[in-house]
């Protein structure tokens, strides 16, 4: 059976092993922190040293969930390290993965634990399931990183994960909106209807003299390469903080040119004081907030 990259994650918790255990194999501590699963119930087992059969659903909007099963080893390989080995498998109809195997593994250091994972699947859905591969497999990997990060939020800085779900959805609500508006100022008014205002606007300054037109396509341009910026690099300090200048000189002078603008219903600096407030909420949102990122994706050349 021929597969794909395998997805691999890493991360480094300053907690101690079992703690770690703990909160990864509970399964009502597990669904939690983790964006693949909704709900993990654990099977009954006859004996104590039968592998551990669960059932697993992860919800997917409009009231739609995906189940499946699974079944879990989990071994101390030495008095450093634990191994959990897993196979899941699901015959759901919206399921895009068929059947998986893989592993958690937790290695305890002088520091705290190394946590890491690497699990690989066979898509279901044929051929149309493949092709959908090529981008759910990334956002999977992603999916994993991010739920990592945020595992060791929880463990290390007691930030609980609900919050840091809440925290995550405002940050990247605010970054959105910000590209929209910085995107929508460069596109509609200034490339493709000048004369709803901004032309009159800069021509009343009269620097530009017969290079209006011009000035404000080069404006447009950079405002929606500038927009789109929040899109890509929404978590840097330095971005909000270059908005807030830009924001706070762009209200100054547009309302110096034509002070009659603060008359206006939503006028120049009722834009400008919504956009500020949310680059201020974004950097308040930016510390300590889940990063898929900060752990390694790598499979290292040799493991431990």
């Amino acid at each position: 059976m021929k597969r794909k990259k395998p997805i691999y994650v890493e991360t480094f918790i300053r907690s101690d092993l079992d703690k770690v255990w703990k909160y990864s194999q509970d399964p009502k501590l597990h669904e939690q922190w983790d964006l693949r699963f909704s709900e993990i119930t654990y099977l009954s087992k006859e004996r104590e040293d039968d592998p551990q059969h669960f059932l697993y659903k992860t919800n997917i909007g409009f009231g739609m969930s995906i189940s499946g099963t699974g079944e879990s080893v989990g071994k101390r390989e030495n008095q450093t390290e634990k191994v959990s080995s897993l196979k899941f498998w699901t015959k759901h109809p919206l399921s895009l993965i068929k059947e998986g195997s893989g592993y958690w593994k937790y290695i305890d250091t002088n520091e705290g634990t190394k946590f890491l994972t690497l699990y690989n699947y066979n898509p279901a859905l044929g051929i149309f399931g493949k092709i959908l591969d090529l981008l759910f497999r990334p956002l999977l990997g992603w999916a994993t990183a991010w739920s990592f990060d945020t595992f060791r939020l929880w463990l290390e800085k007691g930030i609980p994960p609900h919050l840091s779900f809440c925290r995550s959805f405002i940050f990247y609500i605010a970054c959105f909106i910000l590209s929209f508006i910085w995107i929508y100022q460069g596109l509609v008014p200034k490339i493709l209807f000048q004369h709803t205002g901004e032309l009159d606007l800069v021509q009343s300054i009269g620097w530009f003299q017969g290079y209006e037109s011009v000035l404000l396509y080069l404006l447009g341009l950079f405002q929606i390469l500038f927009g789109l910026t929040f899109l890509l690099f929404g978590r840097w300090k330095s971005l909000h903080i270059l908005n807030i200048i830009a924001l706070l000189l762009l209200g100054i002078a547009a309302t110096i040119s034509d002070v009659t603008t603060l008359l206006t219903p939503f006028n120049t600096t009722t834009l400008t004081i919504a956009m500020l407030g949310l680059s201020f909420i974004s950097l308040l949102s930016l510390k300590d907030l889940p990063n898929a990122t900060a752990c390694i994706r790598k499979v290292p050349s040799r493991r431990e």
